[in-house]
Parts: structure tokens; C-alpha cells; sequence
């Protein structure tokens, strides 16, 4: 495995090669990640080349957020992507990938990246669909993995790769979980011990929601308030805990709850200073 730090060296790597599959992250990796990296090693097969990124991307991060105490773990996910299958680590300097001032940006629709969390962090899909645009075009992969722990995120990257007719296929990466059922995360790294005891009661509030549709209740404004008083008798400060379709993140109508269309339930909510995200398909 190599691990290469400017995009001249990169480009030079992957030259002439056609099935490429590219696995962005912001390091500090954990077994979610890998899973998302052996997924890709199962689409390029022997003769492709699986590229990780690693990169704390500023422009995704508001002033107040924890860019600069986000962990920098380099030399420990070189060896956990080396056992994964990867065979190249992109990893530059931020003065690399932005060389200059990011004044052109992609700036994604409002009517999906406005809501849930891009609600409660303004401009942050504007951040991820910039970075990730730059990486496709840097990389120019085949497949692109994503984690479906970030829900929103994944609908995002997918519709702009879809309305830019990029010709890359994206992957979704089913969620990792502990055995205690808390989604895998690197922010997990903050929680204390007292508080990591604790975090699975976010994805148990989740199931919560998704069992009070499956048992008949249809009051979605009262299942979500249920839950949000919950979280908060727990200790936790939530952002937000809903009920939405799965193919817009709009609220569900009477018919969609009889009918039987997909549905998600998402949650963001802080305990201490460590805030988690999670859904649940259903």
C-alpha cells in the first residue's frame, strides 16, 4: 500500500487504470470505515485499485465545531486500511486539496440540504458536496463508497453526482454497529466511559419510534415529542429525533403510513460535548 500526499503523485499512480474505487473519510478510522474499504476492494476485484482519502475538510466544519481537535490519526489508519485491502492512501495537506481560496463551491439543493442536520449546521452540505466533487474529479473513480450512517449525507452526494452526470456509481455502506447496537463513529472517541455506557440510548430511541409505527400509531408529531422528552429525561440535548420517508426526508402523509413506504428515522443529539447521529431504516 502507498500513501501519497499530492494529487500530481496520485494522478500519476492511477494512471491508466479504469476500475478505481474511492473511499473518502476524515481518518481516525474504525470498523465501519473498513467495511466501507473492503466493499470497494470487492467492486475494483484484483485488478483494480481501491483509493481511501484522508482528509479533515475545514469547509464542512462551523467556527464553533471541532476541526481543530477532530483526531489526526494517520499513522494508525495507514495500518488498518494496509489489512483492509486498500492499496492507495490519499492524504494531503489542506494548502494541497485547496491550493488556493475554495471560492467556487457546490452548493446543493435547499429543499434536501436545508432540513435535519443541514438545519443545525448551515453550510455544511455545502462543505461535503464541495470536497467530495474536487475528490471525484482528483480521483475519478468508478465507485464511490459512503457510510449510511450519514443518512443525509449519502442522499446528497448521490443526487449532485446524479444532476452533474458524473460517471461514478455510488455506494451505500450499511451502518457498523458495537455490540451494544451504537453506531460506529469516530466522535465516539470523545465520550467518556459513563457516556459511552449511555450512547446506545439514542439508536434505542430509534427503535422506539420505529416500533410505535409498526404497532399502529400514526400521530407522528406525538412519537417524535415522545421521543425528544425522552432523550432529554436521559441527560441528552437533541437536535432532532423524526420520522421521514426515505426518498425525499420529507415528513410522511397519512398514505405513505398505509401504504407501506420506506421509512427512516433519524436522530442528532448531543451528550456532554459529543454530538451523535444515527437512523433506522424500517
Amino acid at each position: 500500500m502507498r500513501v501519497l500526499h499530492t494529487i500530481a503523485e496520485l494522478r500519476s499512480a492511477l494512471a491508466g487504470t479504469r476500475d478505481i474505487a474511492l473511499v473518502p473519510t476524515m481518518g481516525n478510522l474504525h470498523d465501519g470505515h473498513l467495511a466501507l474499504v473492503r466493499q470497494a476492494r470487492a467492486r475494483a476485484g484484483d485488478s483494480g485499485l481501491v483509493v481511501a482519502s484522508i482528509f479533515v475538510n475545514r469547509l464542512q466544519f462551523a467556527p464553533h465545531e471541532d476541526f481543530d481537535r477532530y483526531p489526526r490519526t494517520l499513522e494508525r489508519d495507514g495500518e488498518l486500511l494496509d489489512g483492509a485491502g486498500c492499496d492507495i492512501v490519499f492524504a494531503p495537506a489542506e494548502d494541497e486539496l485547496y491550493a488556493q481560496p475554495q471560492t467556487f463551491k457546490v452548493v446543493p439543493d435547499a429543499a434536501l440540504a436545508d432540513l435535519l442536520e443541514g438545519h443545525f449546521r448551515p453550510g455544511f452540505f455545502t462543505g461535503v458536496c464541495t470536497v467530495v466533487m474536487k475528490l471525484l474529479c482528483i480521483v475519478q473513480p468508478r465507485w464511490a463508497v459512503f457510510g449510511k450512517k450519514d443518512y443525509q449525507q449519502l442522499m446528497v452526494i448521490t443526487r449532485m453526482v446524479e444532476q452533474f452526470a458524473l460517471p461514478v456509481e455510488v455506494i451505500a455502506g450499511e451502518t457498523r454497529r458495537a455490540d451494544d447496537g451504537l453506531a460506529l463513529s469516530s466522535r465516539n472517541g470523545y465520550l467518556d466511559p459513563a457516556e459511552r455506557a449511555r450512547a446506545v440510548q439514542l439508536a434505542q430511541a430509534l427503535q422506539a419510534m420505529a416500533a410505535a409505527i409498526g404497532q399502529g400509531e400514526r400521530d407522528l408529531a406525538a412519537i417524535e415529542a415522545r421521543a425528544m422528552q425522552t432523550m432529554h429525561e436521559q441527560g441528552w440535548v437533541p437536535d432532532y429525533l423524526t420520522l421521514r420517508r426515505r426518498a425525499d426526508l420529507l415528513a410522511p402523509q397519512a398514505g405513505d403510513l398505509e401504504g407501506g413506504t420506506p421509512l427512516v428515522a433519524l436522530a442528532a443529539a448531543r451528550l456532554g460535548h459529543t454530538r451523535l447521529i444515527d437512523n433506522l431504516e424500517f
